[in-house]
């Protein structure tokens, strides 16, 4: 007897979405600059060189035009931080109805 699983609904695969905590930040990725460092317009109104730490560097796949969630370094951390997490276009979306990303939205469309 075979089982055939159902496709599941935008809200069945979003069960938990990471926000940021502390001191981090939702961000939008301007520019890859090379060696995983890449250019991050942040929800604070800073933009940060970010990098992706080596325990996430084989892990993670950062594109242009992503949201991710920055870390910002202790020394310096108004112009460099780390990127830590990625969301996907559901959790995307997910944020923009739950106004999360209105702030990056007013700044400019993208």
């Amino acid at each position: 007897m075979a089982y055939q699983r159902t496709p599941l609904t935008a809200e069945e695969q979003i069960q938990r979405i990471k926000l940021p905590r502390g001191n981090e930040c939702l961000g939008f990725v301007e520019q890859r600059v090379g060696g995983s460092r890449m250019k991050v317009r942040c929800l604070d109104g800073k933009n940060r060189i970010c990098r992706i730490p080596g325990r996430l560097k084989r892990r993670l796949w950062v594109r242009e035009s992503d949201i991710v969630i920055v870390e910002p370094w202790e020394f310096t951390g108004d112009v460099k931080g780390d990127v830590i997490f990625k969301y996907k276009p559901i959790q995307v979306s997910w944020l923009r109805k739950n106004g999360y990303l209105k702030r990056l939205e007013d700044v400019e469309e993208f």
